[in-house]
């Protein structure tokens, strides 16, 4: 719970006979929001904590410090502000990149509010927005694997018993049928097995329990650069950046190994497909404080500090289906079947794991978030 909401919860809790005086430089300091006030000069005269933590920097350096020194001089925050002073009216702006000598994030809501009974100045909060984006994401790939989890149970009864039928009229067909209409029969045949090999993909969606332990990631993305590197992925130069500091994730090796797989595979194919000399391909681990998924009430929000991302310099995905890049049959391939992206994220939901991408021309990003595993046994006495 955060200090603001524990000081409210003082208030009300309070007796009617006691007030409680709350001091908003108090109020202002549990804020979970990032505030910071500048003056007509843009100097800034004052921050709280979660500025602190936004900017990557104390607030005996924040203070007095001219925010264009945090901030390139052409960024919008400024039109903002001047607009905010000229007008006398709050400015707000959302999907802003942050980038400077301390910082560098996207998608960042920004407010700019000018305090009437002190001309010129301005407050202005900040809030980080990719994760709300990214937990929309991770709800719009649980839909899905849902919808194709159906789907896969529907085909799988429906069509495979029919298709073995055909395929076996087809045989006969082709063993007694004249020269001229064998290749019709062997044309049925074909298309027989072609439709069972995509009914048995889609019955890889099927629910079926996880197996879940303690998975040394690097292992698993070892294995997964050697699988890659001496196939689709001989050309590609890899670049491994690990954190080897890190606890095992709870998971099904096999699994991950499949969605880490499916990633490269992508990240290989996109790299070929734009002719590019020097492509590569950056595998990377780290800890992430703060990531967790919503859950319902009563019930604990699992906690995902773990990352696993593959970075690639690829020409990057199309903006018009980067929204359902993690729905069935979406795929950027003109030969593709739009199944492996949805797959991965129905495996990484089933680990209760969020994933998550980001995409420009040159660099495309998918990072998985993975809790830890949790020894049953520590804390036993």
């Amino acid at each position: 719970m955060s200090g603001f909401r524990k000081a409210f919860k003082l208030v009300r809790r309070a007796p009617r006979d006691k007030q409680i005086k709350l001091d908003p430089a108090q109020m202002l300091e549990a804020l979970p929001i990032a505030m910071v006030v500048v003056d007509e000069q843009d100097v800034i005269c004052d921050v709280n904590y979660a500025a602190e933590e936004f900017f990557g920097a104390s607030k005996s350096l924040l203070q007095h410090s001219n925010l264009g020194e945090l901030l390139p001089v052409d960024h919008p925050i400024f039109l903002m502000m001047e607009r905010a002073r000229s007008a006398g009216v709050t400015i707000a702006e959302h999907d802003l990149i942050m980038e400077g000598p301390r910082m560098a994030r996207r998608g960042c809501a920004v407010l700019a509010a000018p305090m009437l009974d002190n001309p010129g100045y301005v407050m202005l909060t900040f809030q980080d927005e990719s994760a709300a984006k990214a937990l929309g994401q991770q709800m719009s790939a649980r839909n899905a694997a849902r919808s194709i989890t159906g789907m896969a149970a529907i085909l799988a009864h429906e069509v495979k018993n029919p298709l073995s039928g055909i395929r076996g009229a087809a045989q006969l067909l082709e063993l007694n049928a004249p020269p001229q209409d064998k290749e019709l029969a062997v044309l049925i045949r074909d298309e027989a097995d072609r439709i069972r090999a995509m009914v048995e993909r889609m019955e890889t969606f099927g629910e079926k329990k996880l197996e879940r332990q303690a998975v040394n990631i690097h292992r698993v993305l070892e294995h997964v650069r050697k699988l890659s590197g001496s196939g689709f992925a001989a050309r590609v130069k890899f670049v491994e950046t690990y954190d080897p500091s890190l606890p095992h994730v709870l998971g099904d090796r096999d699994q991950l190994i499949q969605v880490l797989l499916n990633l490269v595979k992508n990240a290989a194919e996109a790299i070929s497909g734009s002719d590019r000399q020097d492509g590569e391909i950056h595998l990377s681990t780290g800890f992430q404080h703060g990531v967790r998924l919503s859950a319902s009430f009563g019930r604990a929000r699992p906690n995902l500090p773990i990352f696993v991302s593959v970075r690639d310099n690829g020409p990057g995905i199309p903006e018009d289906i980067r929204r359902h890049l993690f729905e069935p049959f979406v795929s950027t391939k003109a030969a593709g079947s739009g199944l492996g992206l949805a797959l991965v994220a129905k495996i990484v939901a089933d680990h209760g794991g969020l994933i998550d991408v980001d995409s420009r021309p040159g660099r495309t990003e998918f990072r998985i978030h993975l809790p830890v595993y949790e020894d049953p046994q520590e804390g036993v006495n």
